[in-house]
């Protein structure tokens, strides 16, 4: 029994796929399958259900997973224990990022991580908040960068910044004439929102919760990003609330739509977060002075009201 034989059997038990976890780890398929089938007749059982699509674990399987998890992300860990010493920055850095973060931060910050630190090989993955509390949880993830606060004992939190909420209101809505929202103005059947999985979306339902003009959860249209909101927006079928950093990216011409919030403005807290035990701190503490730096200047917000997403029944 090897370290990579169990790498092998944790990729194929995450991608339900022999083949998709070959590609992932960067080895053929046929090496992959030959090692886990030397690992199942070291042990005299099956590991996996091959005749069923996608491949599943059998019972002993299941059994298994967790202790070659534990062995893995132990492996690993001697190799931190060593870089914390040697005061090493490098290495692979598995990081997770919320839908509703990724495409304003990333390339804000990117660029610059990469330059300042070349030795660091970051992987980066987009996924929603609960899968990024279970990868963080089971070692697939070094760090993640979510809105906050989760207050989970196991995972800590550094706050990076806090993003208010922008009002995206055309022309002809009830609202336009106003130059300031004020949170007793939303009523959230008239709020066009991300769909069910995004915790920008349970924001918004628990900042409304709160509004005397809030009435029953009525979610006749939903959609997956923002883009999509401000067209439907423009359309004439309700107003939509942004993170601040999307409207940097908005064109000249629909800037006129934007409103902000007499404040404090409702904002979200964005962490970097991860586990309690992890040992690649030298790694995120660069990340956090990185990310930290470029933001800065980006949002020159202070005075704010954190809201937190509605928590889930």
């Amino acid at each position: 029994m090897t370290i990579t034989q169990l790498r092998y059997i944790l990729a194929v038990a995450e991608h339900q796929s022999f083949t998709k976890a070959a590609d992932q780890i960067f080895v053929t398929q046929p090496t992959l399958s030959m090692q886990i089938q030397k690992l199942e007749e070291e042990l005299d059982i099956l590991i996996f259900n091959r005749s069923k699509k996608p491949v599943q674990l059998t019972a002993i399987g299941e059994k298994l997973i967790n202790q070659a998890r534990n062995i893995v992300v132990e492996s690993e860990r001697l190799q931190d224990v060593v870089d914390i010493e040697k005061g090493f920055i490098g290495g692979v850095f598995k990081l997770g990022i919320i839908p509703t973060v990724m495409p304003t931060l990333l390339p804000m910050f990117l660029r610059n991580f990469s330059n300042k630190y070349p030795k660091v090989r970051l992987k980066i993955e987009e996924l929603n908040t609960d899968e990024i509390i279970t990868k963080i949880n089971d070692g697939y993830l070094d760090a993640a960068i979510a809105a906050t606060p989760l207050k989970h004992t196991k995972i800590k939190e550094r706050p990076l910044y806090y993003e208010p909420f922008v009002g995206y209101i055309p022309e002809n809505h009830r609202l336009s004439s106003k130059m300031k929202l004020e949170v007793p103005d939303l009523d959230i059947d008239d709020i066009l929102l991300l769909e069910d999985g995004h915790c920008f979306r349970d924001g918004i339902i628990n900042l409304c919760k709160t509004s005397k003009a809030a009435g029953e959860d009525k979610f006749q249209l939903e959609s997956g990003s923002f883009e999509t909101l401000i067209k439907l927006s423009n359309e004439g079928l309700g107003m939509t609330l942004l993170p601040y950093l999307h409207t940097l990216d908005i064109s000249e011409k629909l800037q006129k739509n934007i409103k902000y919030f007499s404040e404090p403005s409702p904002a979200r807290e964005v962490s970097l977060i991860y586990s309690v035990n992890e040992l690649k701190l030298q790694v995120i503490n660069a990340l956090y002075e990185v990310i930290s730096g470029v933001i800065r200047g980006a949002i020159a917000f202070h005075n704010v009201k954190i809201i937190s997403p509605v928590k889930k029944k």
